[in-house]
């Protein structure tokens, strides 16, 4: 394996590895995983070099944050960790969205107390509150900053106003959007944005939930994917032929398709960090071998081909507010 690089995320000075870790699948969220090798993945995923760790409070409900904390104990030194609050299951079963700053505080005390740490590296609003203006928001946390609790702060799909607002009280690290081959909303706005504020950023879902790694994935009963129109039987058959096209080129490049899709992330720009998830390690190293992979002008100009539209059954608009991790 290749050494990973080290690369700045946003101007603040904050540095993490050039690939991360989205920790959220070693819980019960695409179904249950083996924990002995989610376990074992974490730690292989340290010994590699991957030293930026994703988690958040709505993942399992503070269950991730729990088991991170507890793969961390005596190693926290050596991870650069980002969490999240602002998504909660309200008591008639939906997901709402907080934002007051109260519940900011409140959120951030109870992500350190699973996580059983001082501070936390890099902290998100996991969906921007509608009904709080993000001054009030992202004002709390800065304060948080202030007391030592958090280094920097990010945002999770905020649109670009918003953006623009946020940095107008506190500098923000890192934006954290749904980006790939089969979901390109970021670009059609916010990636601008978003490089004009210095903003650094951090694709989750970079393998479309699984669907890039080459087959479209099991999705089995409480899977959270089987909410998501792309993997509905009467859009299943148009993204089949994309990841098609994907493994072809794969195939004449002797790699993975999961290490195209990461490579061709990588080829967007220096200050582009994704965090694949997966609880196995073979796929871990899969993903760390994509850093090895380069395309060439014609194998990106066949990608963005095939895949401009991105995935049959995505959202109008990669920032609606009726998306859901």
């Amino acid at each position: 394996m290749i050494p990973i690089p080290q690369v700045a995320l946003g101007r603040q000075g904050l540095q993490v590895s050039q690939l991360g870790l989205g920790c959220m699948v070693m819980s019960a969220m695409y179904g249950t995983p083996d924990q002995g090798e989610a376990v074992a993945t974490f730690d292989r995923a340290l010994e590699l070099g991957i030293t930026f760790l994703d988690t958040a409070d709505a993942y399992a409900q503070g269950a991730n944050e729990l088991l991170v904390g507890s793969l961390l104990r005596g190693r926290r030194d050596r991870v650069v960790l980002a969490s999240k609050f602002g998504l909660r299951r309200t008591p008639g079963g939906a997901t709402g969205r907080f934002g007051r700053p109260e519940y900011v505080w409140a959120s951030c005390d109870g992500s350190l107390a699973r996580l059983g740490v001082d501070h936390l590296d890099l902290y998100y609003q996991h969906r921007v509150d509608p009904d709080v203006p993000i001054e009030e928001t992202v004002g709390a946390m800065a304060a948080l900053v202030t007391a030592g609790k958090v280094r920097h702060l990010g945002l999770c799909e905020a649109l670009p106003d918003e953006l623009e607002r946020a940095c107008a009280v506190h500098p923000i690290s890192a934006l954290q959007s749904e980006w790939s081959l089969w979901a390109r909303g970021i670009e059609h706005e916010m990636l601008a944005v978003a490089r004009r504020l210095g903003i650094g950023i951090v694709p989750y879902g970079p393998l479309g939930r699984g669907f890039l790694t080459g087959a479209a994935p099991h999705v089995a009963a409480g899977d959270v994917r089987a909410a998501d129109p792309r993997f509905a039987a009467d859009n299943l058959e148009h993204n089949l032929r994309l990841v098609a096209s994907l493994r072809s080129l794969a195939e004449r490049l002797g790699v993975s398709p999961a290490q195209v899709a990461l490579a061709w992330l990588r080829h967007q720009g220096d200050d582009v960090v994704p965090i694949p998830g997966t609880e196995r390690r073979a796929f871990l190293e899969d993903n760390v071998g994509s850093l090895a992979v380069t395309l060439s002008a014609d194998d990106l100009g066949a990608l963005d081909g095939w895949f401009a539209a991105g995935a049959a059954g995505n959202a109008d608009g990669v920032h609606l507010r009726d998306r859901r991790r």
